[in-house]
């Protein structure tokens, strides 16, 4: 069994809007997930599909590491999630002299790509 890890940090989407994309892939295989990414209307598709893309490379790279045979069609997103970055704070000014804060926040994304266990 093969499993490769992607991460993306300090990206610049919300994890509240990241976690809906994240959730449309959770537990397909990698080719669809890829697929469904790449027709997403949501703008964080496209750092996710890219961060999928990247794991299959990973476990292709490690695979030929361990002289592991690998069919990229059995990788499947085994565990995906979205944990809150940092938050980058700045300041608006308001009416009479005041000012509010925009939070600008980042999300730490992760991809877990296998392949299924197989009985010997």
């Amino acid at each position: 069994m093969i499993e490769s890890i992607a991460r993306v940090r300090h990206i610049r989407i919300t994890p509240q809007k990241a976690r809906r994309v994240v959730a449309l892939v959770r537990g397909k295989q990698a080719e669809e997930a890829m697929a469904i990414l790449k027709f997403a209307p949501q703008s964080a598709a496209e750092p996710v599909r890219k961060l999928v893309a990247s794991a299959v490379a990973n476990a292709r790279v490690k695979a030929d590491a361990q002289n592991e045979y690998l069919d990229e069609q059995d990788l499947y997103v085994s565990r995906i999630f979205v944990d809150e970055g940092t938050t980058l704070k700045r300041f608006r000014p308001r009416a009479q002299g005041r000012a509010f804060r925009i939070n600008k926040r980042t999300s730490h994304i992760t991809v877990v790509l296998a392949t299924p266990e197989t009985e010997v």
